[in-house]
């Protein structure tokens, strides 16, 4: 259950990273309300997982979430830049997340 909110909670901060683009500096109210409901949602379901996980490799996973699940959908609908280094540097955090997984990050 703990790893489900760690997914969730990435997923969470995936929409924070969304709507903080979309705020444009937090001018547009609409947006800049997602950032806040996002970002504390994401935040809280990370602190309930970590009373079960260890704070290293859940943390990891979440930013790991994050980070990739921003960027692609930053290439894939928000015009960024898209290069064969990106998506491999993409998979490196992929493969790190995995990696601390499987040296027994979890419980």
């Amino acid at each position: 259950m703990a790893w489900i909110l760690v997914i969730v909670a990435g997923l969470f901060e995936v929409a924070m990273a969304l709507c903080l683009k979309g705020s444009k500096g937090f001018t547009e109210p609409l947006p800049s309300v997602g950032f806040a409901v996002f970002a504390v949602t994401s935040f809280g379901l990370l602190s309930l997982a970590l009373k079960n996980l260890d704070v290293g490799t859940a943390y990891a996973v979440w930013v790991g979430i994050g980070a990739v699940g921003t960027a692609a959908l930053g290439m894939l609908v928000m015009g960024d830049q898209v290069s064969a280094l990106k998506i491999a540097a993409l998979a490196f955090i992929v493969l790190g997340v995995v990696g601390l997984n499987l040296a027994g990050g979890g419980h």
